[in-house]
């Protein structure tokens, strides 16, 4: 008698069970929020969702040169030798010379090119470093010189992107106020643009040597007892009171 009762109590234990457990995966596939399967989770962090890349871009310098002219103005001389100086301290390769053809200034942009050669070379770009090329343009077009030369960059984005609805929805986003996709965007965009060497972004750069003049000024001025101030010598301590009365 007592075996037949514990046998009925095991059936009904596992009966429950199984009743817990169906109603278990039911309530799991009610759950329609959840990522997709195979689909990788999008990073909350701002860094990791729109990362700073380095990578290597064109740096591009345009000169127009006049129909009639065939020389560079003094400006232009000028800022293309600022342009090679860049050259030196940035470059990751050769300088490319893109000629127009078949514009209204082919031949004059033709003839300008010794003098921006000479110009590179005096700077600094070896002559084997130097490649030109053909471009075709319209006629009626005042076609540019474009000189360029590829250099590291930092790049961020795209962008704008809007992959889902930021206002009141379903997902699961939403409700745990999660951030949208293109928070941070702008600011990592910026920050690429703003950069003055991308390789700072990568690892810092070693200590520059200390200014030895100015160091050994400011101990000796604290081995006398002055002032390391910069304030001007004429300047006294009373200089500054708003009145002398009763001194």
């Amino acid at each position: 008698m007592h075996l037949v009762t514990a046998d009925r109590t095991g059936a009904r234990l596992l009966l429950r069970a199984a009743f817990a457990a169906g109603c278990a995966a039911l309530v799991c596939g009610c759950n329609t929020d959840q990522q997709i399967a195979g689909s990788p989770p999008v990073a909350t962090d701002f860094r990791l969702r729109h990362p700073i890349t380095i990578t290597e871009k064109d740096r591009t310098f345009q000169l127009f040169i006049g129909a009639n002219r065939g020389s560079l103005t003094p400006s232009q001389r000028a800022e293309l030798l600022a342009f090679a100086q860049s050259w030196k301290d940035e470059a990751t390769g050769g300088v490319i010379i893109d000629l127009p053809v078949g514009s209204s200034n082919t031949r004059s942009a033709a003839e300008a090119l010794r003098e921006i050669e000479s110009i590179l070379a005096a700077t600094g770009v070896p002559r084997q470093s130097m490649a030109v090329r053909n471009y075709r343009v319209s006629e009626r077009t005042l076609a540019t010189v474009r000189i360029s030369y590829p250099r590291i960059a930092a790049q961020a984005g795209p962008c704008g992107v809007w992959p889902k609805d930021i206002g009141p929805s379903f997902n699961r986003d939403y409700f745990e106020n999660q951030p949208s996709w293109n928070f941070g965007c702008a600011t990592q965009h910026n920050l690429a643009a703003m950069v003055a060497d991308p390789a700072d972004l990568v690892q810092p750069r070693s200590e520059t040597p200390a200014y030895t003049m100015r160091r050994t000024t400011i101990l000796e001025d604290y081995r006398k007892g002055v002032s390391g101030s910069t304030a001007p010598a004429n300047t006294t301590p009373t200089s500054g009171k708003i009145s002398d009365l009763g001194n």
